[in-house]
């Protein structure tokens, strides 16, 4: 039975595990939702975590903690630095005699407000204590409401929700006016409830009533991107993921490495969730090749594969036609002599040859034209018009934002299925 061999038992042939390990020795330092151990590795939010440590301060003297929002674009480290301070405002309240209930729910994975009050639950409670449980059918949201009720105050002296994506909830009104009156309407009576909400939708408040913004009034906090010297310290905090021998002895050669991902992390609108994922990316090919240094070669063909990944997404949105248009200016490229422009004209003679080749319909040139421009303003490509020579009028040059070769290769991925 596959997973029950017995200790001492190995299968025959080829070791297909033999590389595993040789690069990482901690690879759950690069993974995105690890929460760092020490805030030696929270680097550039000393500011941002001593405001939220102050809005819920309180809650280690066993007093309401202040609801709060937290904002920001994605990766400027919002949700780890709420569950940084969720797990310390815990270990700090026991301390100090308050024990405090922590439940942080993911708003992408549970939008109702029934999901909601279910993970809330079964983050604090502990059923063989309490003889409740959180069923995700079956119960009424108004009895599943009066469990989690009864468990805060049975088990804790405060309880803080934190809800991550906020906006993604399907009722947000209702849950948020439901659990920030919770003190108010005397469904608690021992426990103290706050609520940390965290988005990137700066105007995700403008979906709340008044009667909900009354009642929670709470504060804001701003996350601000992070600088390209932030996001190399990011990296280079993390440099123990790797084990020491990979690394190079050179220590601007070692550098470089965490330069060349923390330049396109910055580019990316200063996301360190893409840093960390592209250094980890980076150890993953240094593994598969058998490497034993990394380079910075390594991290240029993880940036490619960002890239490719951000296009296949990016094209598995797009009708088939767009994605016809987008392989015949990627081959069209291709095709061209160095320094040769890209014409509009080619492209369509390409295209028409894929559709055919497809035996699929093929659009008339001023609805490639169409398509060409949506591409443009998804940032895919660009479009420049030149002079063809006097009295020869213009055309349209096309230039790809990456090279053929990853876009022929994003296409393929689209039409594998991924």
């Amino acid at each position: 039975m596959l997973g029950r061999n017995h200790a001492g038992c190995m299968s025959g042939g080829t070791n297909y595990f033999d590389s595993v390990g040789s690069i990482f020795s901690n690879k759950d330092l690069l993974r995105i939702e690890t929460v760092p151990e020490s805030d030696d590795r929270i680097i550039g939010r000393g500011d941002q975590l001593s405001e939220l440590a102050s809005e819920l301060g309180s809650a280690i003297e066993g007093q309401k903690p202040n609801n709060v929002f937290i904002f920001g674009k994605p990766g400027v480290g919002k949700s780890m630095c709420a569950k940084f301070l969720g797990r310390q405002l815990v270990e700090r309240g026991a301390a100090n005699g308050v024990s405090i209930g922590v439940a942080y729910v993911d708003c992408m994975q549970n939008s109702s407000e029934t999901q909601v009050v279910v993970r809330a639950g079964e983050l604090v409670n502990d059923p063989d204590e309490t003889d409740i449980t959180f069923p995700s059918g079956g119960v009424s949201r108004s009895r599943l409401y009066d469990r989690l009720w009864n468990a805060f105050d049975q088990f804790y002296d405060v309880g803080v929700i934190i809800l991550d994506e906020i906006d993604k909830l399907d009722s947000p009104n209702e849950t948020l006016g439901t659990l920030s009156r919770a003190g108010e309407s005397e469904k608690l009576s021992d426990c103290h409830l706050g609520v940390v909400g965290i988005s990137n939708k700066a105007r995700f408040e403008n979906r709340l009533t008044s009667e909900v913004r009354s009642s929670l009034t709470q504060n804001e906090l701003v996350f601000p991107p992070y600088n390209i010297n932030e996001l190399f310290n990011i990296l280079k905090a993390r440099r123990d993921a790797f084990n020491p021998d990979v690394l190079p002895s050179d220590a601007r050669a070692l550098d470089d490495i965490f330069a060349t991902a923390a330049k396109f992390a910055a580019q990316e609108y200063g996301d360190a969730r893409q840093a960390i994922d592209i250094l980890r990316k980076t150890g993953e090919i240094a593994e598969r090749e058998g490497a034993d240094v990394l380079t910075t070669s390594h991290v240029e063909r993880a940036l490619d594969k960002a890239e490719e990944d951000k296009l296949v997404k990016m094209m598995q949105t797009q009708p088939v036609q767009s994605q016809y248009v987008m392989q015949s200016v990627a081959l069209t490229t291709d095709d061209a002599d160095p320094g040769e422009d890209v014409k509009s004209h080619d492209v369509y003679s390409k295209y028409e040859q894929i559709t055919q080749y497809e035996d699929t319909n093929t659009l008339s040139w001023r609805r490639v034209r169409d398509l060409l421009d949506e591409l443009e303003d998804l940032d895919v490509l660009d479009q420049r018009r030149k002079g063809a020579g006097k009295g020869k009028g213009t055309y349209r040059s096309i230039y790809l934002a990456d090279s053929p070769e990853t876009v022929l290769r994003a296409c393929e991925s689209v039409t594998d299925g991924g």
